[in-house]
């Protein structure tokens, strides 16, 4: 068996949560690693076993109640023991819940019974498996594999081959045995830590506000969210892009107490024009110190994948800009950072997915045709496939079913995709026949039972981007935390989506107009030259160059390929694709998914599964 001493030797957080039972008592101590801590049920069973900050938690209790919240929030422990008074049942938390601001687990003990979840976003999680005979919880997925001595379920490695992975099938953990709770759903853990249930505790709102309406509330969250992380003051670290989100973000933080240190990455691409914005930004904030880093110190996409050895809990494609992400948090920590922020999440939440106007079609006929034009002309879509895909009236469990037929399809046109449920999920011919046949088999299932994650395939497919996203950024958190320097990204909080959701789609997405909800709610914060910027960096050559620049690297991940060990993958395919690092088709990411898995299985103790048995 592995111990959590193997998954989490290097200080990382984590947390565990236990029934009120005794059985607990002898399972407590697999979960227990080096500089963790221990809370008590009011029974004095374990309740609470993990790492955290100091300033990461705050807990409550009242009588027979204990509360905690674990992250980033700005929730006082008068405030949260206030609450833990008021508390009769852990179903009353629903209220607690919706109403604070930032991103943090919420979990809670009420005379034995135990409630656990984390973020609607995804970007914090729950986990749990059975282990010593009772159920137990846990934020990381790997400290449960370990501690139950779990192995890996193959049919979900070959499911995170595909590009991309198809909702509902993000939400399942890597091993057998150990279950996800999807997010916007809490665990409920019954004192006897036999019985364990979800109960849904959110639901995106209704997109029914104006722009006029919803605009005052989207800047209203974006400012608490980013409050949350600068109201203790100190420095804190912004990422400034040029772009509007990054842009809006530096501006919320430099109202605040804290010192700002604003850091620009310039891209290769000499039409990349970033750093112009930035700079045009930084000029209205004299009391921002801007950093701009060298261009040529910058890691490349791709670069020190064989040097990785975080220990996460599922693979990400996060592993492609991990040197990146990591290479400035030495020079910000240097100057006294204790957080940095990032502009991440913007394009998931101010924007949304033209797939609205499937509904907006029906509804509002002739101005979702003149808006159609106008998307059309914008991404050159062809009519043909325009009308078709607007046609399509597939039930989401018929789309997804259909998408197992054949994995290895050719790629989907991207108006297909656009006004769609989603992109279909692909392999590609380095996968094997077995892999293929795993990842159908999975595919099929899941399709028997699916439902959309909204009410409309654009509801569906603006949910799916953002968790997608989030399963992504969780990785890099944690990274980071690791590296010594946290991130953050507020447009990812609960309350900043919910705010940009409840905005009518007509009016957050427009083929005559760049992100006009975040425009519109930061007028008078961002100044407005700031905000006329329509463009956004690509940043393919950085692409392109860190291909070149790895291809030894990549030849040697193959040569000696897990994922081939486990026959998902032909490593001879995937060796000659390292050798043509000019492949058109690279330009898409498609490797992606395959390296985040290889790298991952890299990462794992030895021995590595029973899949090598099997």
């Amino acid at each position: 068996m592995r111990q959590v001493t193997d998954t989490l030797g290097h200080g990382e957080e984590y947390f565990a949560v236990f029934p009120d039972h005794e059985a607990a008592l002898a399972v407590a101590p697999r979960l227990h690693a080096p500089g963790s801590r221990t809370l008590a049920h009011a029974s004095g069973r374990p309740w609470l076993t993990g790492r955290w900050p100091d300033d990461g938690i705050v807990v409550a209790s009242a009588g027979r109640t204990r509360l905690a919240v674990i992250g980033w929030c700005p929730v006082t422990e008068k405030e949260l023991t206030a609450a833990a008074a008021r508390l009769r049942d852990p179903g009353g938390l629903d209220a607690l819940a919706a109403k604070l601001p930032g991103s943090f687990h919420l979990v809670a003990s009420v005379d034995g019974h135990c409630r656990v979840q984390g973020t609607a976003s995804g970007l914090r999680l729950v986990h749990h498996t059975r282990i010593g005979g009772v159920v137990i919880a846990a934020d990381r997925a790997d400290i449960l594999a370990h501690a139950a001595g779990a192995d890996i379920d193959e049919r979900t490695l070959a499911v995170r081959l595909l590009f991309p992975v198809p909702h509902p099938l993000l939400h399942k953990p890597m091993w057998r045995g150990v279950h996800g709770v999807e997010p916007g759903s809490a665990l409920m853990l019954a004192p006897d830590g036999l019985a364990a249930r979800t109960v849904r505790w959110w639901d995106p709102p209704r997109p029914e506000r104006s722009l006029a309406e919803g605009a005052p509330l989207v800047r209203e969250a974006l400012t608490a969210a980013v409050d949350a992380r600068t109201a203790a003051g100190g420095v804190v670290a912004c990422d400034l892009s040029g772009g509007l989100d990054s842009t809006s973000v530096t501006f919320l933080a430099a109202r605040g107490d804290a010192k700002i240190v604003a850091s620009t990455w310039p891209g290769l691409d000499p039409a990349d024009d970033d750093l112009a914005w930035a700079a045009r930004a930084a000029a209205h904030l004299p009391e921002v110190e801007h950093v701009v880093w060298d261009v040529a110190a910058s890691p490349l996409v791709y670069a020190g994948l064989l040097e990785i050895d975080d220990p996460l809990d599922e693979p990400t494609i996060g592993m492609m800009d991990r040197a990146r992400l990591l290479s400035d948090l030495a020079p910000l920590a240097a100057k006294g950072s204790r957080v940095r922020l990032t502009g991440i999440g913007g394009d998931h939440v101010a924007w949304c997915s033209e797939a609205h106007y499937h509904t907006i079609l029906r509804r509002r006929p002739l101005f979702a045709l003149g808006a159609l034009r106008g998307f059309r002309a914008l991404f050159t879509w062809p009519l043909g496939g325009m009308v078709r895909a607007l046609a399509d009236s597939r039930s989401y469990r018929r789309w997804l079913s259909d998408t197992a037929a054949d994995v290895r399809a050719a790629k989907t046109a991207p108006v297909t995709a656009a006004l769609g449920w989603s992109t279909p999920p692909r392999l590609f011919d380095w996968a094997t026949p077995e892999a293929k046949e795993l990842a159908s088999a999975e595919i099929r299932d899941a399709a028997l039972t699916a439902e959309p994650l909204g009410r409309t395939r654009g509801e569906h497919a603006d949910l799916e981007q953002i968790l997608s996203c989030t399963r992504i950024i969780r990785q890099w958190e944690q990274m980071s935390a690791r590296a010594g320097l946290p991130i953050q990204s507020p447009f990812l909080d609960d309350r900043v989506i919910e705010a940009c959701l409840s905005i009518r789609p007509d009016d957050r997405v427009t083929p005559w107009a760049y992100k006009p909800v975040l425009t519109e709610a930061m007028r008078g914060v961002v100044p407005g030259e700031c905000l006329a910027r329509t463009s956004k960096a690509q940043a393919s050559m950085d692409a392109a160059a860190g291909l070149r620049a790895s291809r030894g690297d990549l030849r040697e991940l193959w040569a000696d390929s897990r994922l081939a060990e486990l026959g998902l993958v032909d490593r001879n395919r995937l060796g000659a694709l390292a050798s043509r690092p000019e492949t058109p088709e690279l330009r898409d990411g498609i490797l992606y998914p395959t390296i985040g898995c290889e790298v991952w299985l890299r990462t794992l103790s030895k021995p590595l599964l029973s899949l090598e048995e099997k």
